[in-house]
């Protein structure tokens, strides 16, 4: 396997690994907000979530250092994804959605 592709590969480990951690942090929160328990959510969510990245970062740094960095940098890229993909819209913000008005 060729260098490039084995790093464009992990580098895209990293990227599946920071969607799932991000997008199941995003996905926890909506579901804990109305949660009778949202502490279980909470817990529940956090083990599976950082037991998953941490087997996934174990297995890409058997290649190396630089495959541990580009799973990293795939990770960080997927956290702006997830982030850019969640936001609210820039017309809309808590206040507004809650019927609140702004202070003068």
């Amino acid at each position: 396997m060729s260098e490039i592709f084995a790093s464009a590969l992990t580098l895209f480990l990293g990227a599946g690994l920071g969607a799932i951690f991000f997008g199941g942090l995003w996905w926890t929160v909506g579901k804990a907000v109305t949660a009778r328990a949202p502490a279980a959510w909470f817990l529940g969510s956090l083990i599976s979530r950082m037991g998953l990245t941490l087997i996934g970062f174990y297995w890409a740094s058997t290649g190396g250092i630089a495959r541990l960095l580009f799973c990293l940098l795939g990770f960080m890229l997927a956290r702006q994804m997830v982030m850019w993909f969640t936001r609210l819209p820039k017309e809309s913000t808590l206040c507004d959605a809650q019927g609140a008005t702004r202070a003068p």
